[in-house]
């Protein structure tokens, strides 16, 4: 049963109140017990919500980027939520780079809400909190979310797949970078962008990131329910200059996701991947209470430990003691 206080919290978010929906968002955050009824309670008010993922490496300009974008958005009506992920601090654990630094241009907009999330070393947790953070902003009426990460990495790959267009972002100065990122790249991008395009460099980088999308999209690995050639796109963000293409092509994307049917598709096969996901990690924290708490499981693990039990009977038993797999195998 929901805490009255946390009961209370939600129906204000719901009503919008933006402090009830910062509390909330910590309390994802901190992975309270409370998590799993705040999301039944929110399950279903997604609306049209739209997620958009910046991505790319450290000094890309991915926040200005993210601030310019917010500007367009706005003129357009449309309400925003940016989630940016930071690194955290080796003192508090809490992100390094504050809400109230980044984007200050939109920090007194009623319809633009920002949260700096910590990475605190934990890849599972972040990717797991920022889902979550996802839906509060959905139920909270946000018509588009953007997630800004830290840089191009493992953590990133993973994150970045709650994203319905992923936008990478890279600077002349990556040229030697993408040669150690192109896997990973072209899994993620549906977009480039060369931001501070006026420096040397950027041209022979579009023309290599060209390359790749053209190879990519004629690929057995190519995605097969849209037909889309990753653009690249030159930006100067800090003017301005040309982000409002990035948003038409974002846009661009959005239509032809959605006029194909592939956007509800990729939205059901994250949603079975969400739910293999929480299923592991509620297994997995079983698993440990039981390891610390269940005799027979602790002398099964010392006979594994002294070799007289070899690991594959010893999951066979303990899948059974779970009553998910065959009987024991002594």
């Amino acid at each position: 049963m929901v805490h009255v206080n946390t009961a209370e919290l939600i129906e204000k978010m719901l009503a919008g109140d933006r402090l009830a929906l910062a509390r909330l968002i910590t309390q994802v955050e901190n992975r309270s017990a409370s998590v799993p009824d705040i999301m039944r309670r929110v399950h279903g008010r997604t609306g049209r919500t739209y997620v958009l993922g910046i991505t790319g490496p450290p000094g890309a300009g991915k926040s200005t980027v993210v601030d310019r974008l917010t500007a367009l958005l706005r003129a357009e009506s449309a309400s925003v939520g940016v989630v940016a992920v930071d690194p955290s601090s080796p003192f508090t654990g809490g992100a390094v780079l504050g809400d109230r630094i980044r984007m200050q241009s939109h920090a007194l907009d009623p319809e633009v809400f920002i949260r700096s999330m910590a990475t605190r070393g934990s890849l599972g947790g972040l990717a797991r909190a920022t889902s979550d953070v996802i839906r509060l902003l959905a139920a909270f009426g946000k018509q588009w979310i953007l997630i800004e990460t830290v840089g191009v990495g493992q953590t990133e790959l993973d994150i970045i797949k709650q994203a319905d267009t992923t936008v990478v972002l890279l600077v002349p100065e990556s040229g030697d970078a993408v040669q150690t990122m192109k896997a990973g790249l072209m899994e993620i991008a549906d977009i480039f962008v060369v931001n501070k395009a006026d420096r040397e460099g950027a041209n022979p980088l579009m023309t290599e990131l060209r390359f790749m999308a053209h190879l990519q999209r004629q690929s057995p690995q190519a995605p097969k329910d849209i037909d889309w050639e990753i653009p690249v796109l030159a930006t100067q963000a800090q003017d301005g200059t040309g982000v409002p293409e990035l948003l038409a092509e974002v846009q661009r994307h959005r239509g032809t996701l959605e006029a194909s049917g592939a956007l509800e598709k990729r939205r059901q096969a994250r949603r079975r991947a969400e739910l293999q996901a929480l299923l592991i990690e509620e297994f997995t924290e079983q698993l440990s209470r039981w390891l610390q708490a269940d005799g027979d499981l602790a002398a099964t693990l010392e006979q594994v430990a002294d070799g007289r039990l070899d690991p594959y009977s010893a999951v066979a038993d303990i899948l059974a003691a779970f009553r998910l797999g065959p009987g024991p195998s002594q």
